[in-house]
């Protein structure tokens, strides 16, 4: 029988978390290190590619965090027949074959510390499990797949104590699989082309402790996606579509609001009080205070063949006029191949290419000669290429340092015509923004109250100086094709990293040749109403992309 008391809720779940570590995902990465020598004409490696590579584990958990757990649990308390099967049942083979390790742990842990079921009757599946089962059923309209959760019939009645143990332990790895679906989607996003991003799953033990005490698991289960404002547009937007659809009308992309839904499950939870979003398809950045825009301008981003990475990093500083270190991407496809010409290419075998972009070359950090180096056989790796602050520098006024692992950073560009195309997607990584220093004015007045007339100075000097970012100010670079506006109209962006199709692939939906049509009309279905979408304090715009350009030879 299912059990209401608040204090034996309370002592179970903390029972239950007390009973071991969370499922924890492991990531190796490695960077390709430097090696340094004296002589910068004794030969070496051509300079790395950026990003660094990456490498991606399946999730492990650490077998001493494992027996440490077991050590020290507590003994399992006194059960009905049903949970005494229950706990046996976990143990079973065919149990245990396909359920994910995380979940058969949180399960061990839950009924151990428990003594009646949590869905289980006498007459069958309580009422509230009735509802938990329906919900999940419903799991389409939030863009998921009720195909995938392998569920009980509603209507059950099993005949024996077994049975109803198969039944509940059933029930549960369809909630915990739910959860994980709807608040970090049913991919791994490392994995896929050009994003860099780790979703936040709820911890299975606290999912199984707070279902168990919800006065109304559906809406629990509702509660579990994200609540950034987008999101829920997009639900409604794909409830309208896919009433219309049975209606037999023409329907909309089904796919991009999926696709598009799936990508919020990957963003963090709080996206920050002010937060810096640039949307790449777009070709938009946006700031934004408490969930509301504040300002919007114009960027450009890595056109496909360097493409700006999707990720999220805190920013931690904003230069004015910046010195440019020269990208290793640029450095090997654009500067080395003239400066090593031969007597081919454009520029011959000399470094005219250095004067030409005002370029200075330094060896283990100090400036050298370029005239000195045998460009056939230095060490690359301990030669860096920078360029001074000035008119012709190719970052322009301003840059926006968030660290990252892919050398990736926001800035001015001195590209200007490339701010007035439709599609600004050109030269390599880093999106540049039209307006930088109203940009790093608007960020600096909130995060450190300093007056415009103090930027102004700044930009004035042409000396490179940073100022440091006090608080917590995210940098959010995302990819989103398709955003719902507050009167509730469709717009589509141009998925012009063509990554809709990896997304769709990923996560199993139906490829449709329908696009959703821009400003469309999108309001909730009334055939199927829902409860009110939970509240929110963050109000995610439609996002926003950089710019990029190019200096000379390549834009970085």
């Amino acid at each position: 029988m299912r059990g209401r008391s608040l204090i034996a809720a309370l002592a179970v779940a903390a029972a239950v978390l007390l009973a071991g570590p969370g499922v924890m995902s492991a990531y190796a990465q490695d960077n390709p290190a430097i090696e340094d020598v004296d002589d910068p004409n004794a030969g070496g490696g051509e300079p790395a590619d950026q990003p660094a590579t990456e490498q991606s584990a399946e999730p492990a958990t650490a077998p001493a965090a494992d027996a440490v757990a077991q050590e020290t649990a507590p003994p399992p308390v006194d059960a009905t027949p049903v949970v005494a099967s229950i706990r046996a049942k976990l143990q079973d083979a065919a149990i245990r074959k396909d359920a994910p390790s995380g979940d058969l742990a949180a399960l061990e842990a839950f009924y151990n510390a428990r003594g009646e079921a949590v869905w289980m009757t006498d007459m069958g599946f309580s009422s509230e499990a009735q509802a938990a089962i329906d919900e999940i059923h419903e799991a389409d309209d939030w863009g998921l797949t009720a195909t995938a959760f392998a569920m009980p019939d509603a209507g059950d009645l099993p005949d024996s104590i077994d049975d109803q143990a198969v039944v509940e332990i059933k029930l549960n790895l369809a909630i915990l699989k739910y959860a994980r679906h709807a608040r970090g989607g049913r991919t791994d996003p490392d994995k896929l082309k050009h994003v860099d991003m780790t979703p936040t799953f709820r911890d299975p033990k606290l999912v199984l402790a707070e279902i168990a005490v919800a006065p109304a698991p559906d809406e629990y289960l509702r509660s579990l996606h994200p609540k950034h404002e987008q999101f829920q547009r997009l639900h409604q937007a794909l409830l309208k579509a896919r009433a219309e659809a049975e209606a037999g009308a023409k329907p909309r992309n089904l796919q991009k609001l999926v696709v598009n839904m799936e990508r919020w499950r990957w963003m963090p939870e709080d996206l920050g009080r002010l937060y810096v979003q640039i949307n790449i398809p777009e070709f938009m950045v946006y700031i934004a205070k408490n969930g509301n825009v504040v300002h919007k301008e114009k960027v450009v981003v890595g056109k496909p063949v360097y493409a700006t990475p999707i990720f999220s990093a805190d920013l931690k500083s904003i230069v004015f006029n910046p010195e440019w270190t020269v990208p290793s991407t640029i450095i090997r496809e654009d500067l080395l191949p003239r400066l090593r010409g031969g007597g081919g290419g454009f520029f011959g075998g000399n470094t005219s290419i250095l004067k030409q972009h005002k370029l200075t070359v330094k060896y283990n950090g100090k400036q050298v000669d370029p005239g000195s180096i045998n460009w056939s056989r230095v060490n690359m790796g301990a030669i860096s290429f920078h360029q001074a602050p000035g008119p012709t520098n190719v970052l322009g006024k301003v840059k926006f340092l968030y660290p990252n692992r892919h050398s990736v950073y926001m800035h001015d560009t001195i590209k200007r015509d490339l701010l007035t195309r439709q599609v600004r997607s050109e030269g390599h990584h880093c999106p540049r923004v039209a307006n930088p220093g109203k940009v790093a004015a608007i960020i600096l007045a909130e995060d450190r109250g300093m007056p415009a007339a103090e930027i102004d100075k700044l930009l004035a000097s042409g000396y490179n100086s940073g100022v440091a970012i006090n608080g917590h100010v995210p940098v959010h670079t995302t990819y989103f094709t398709a955003a719902v506006d507050e009167e509730g109209n469709v717009r589509s962006f141009n998925d012009v990293y063509s990554l809709d199709a990896g997304v769709a692939a990923a996560i199993g939906t139906v490829t449709r040749s329908e696009t959703v049509a821009d400003n469309a009309e999108v309001t909730a279905p009334q055939a199927k109403p829902k409860p009110p979408k939970p509240a929110s304090t963050e109000r995610p715009s439609t996002v926003g992309s950089p710019a990029a350009e190019g200096f000379g030879i390549a834009a970085p």
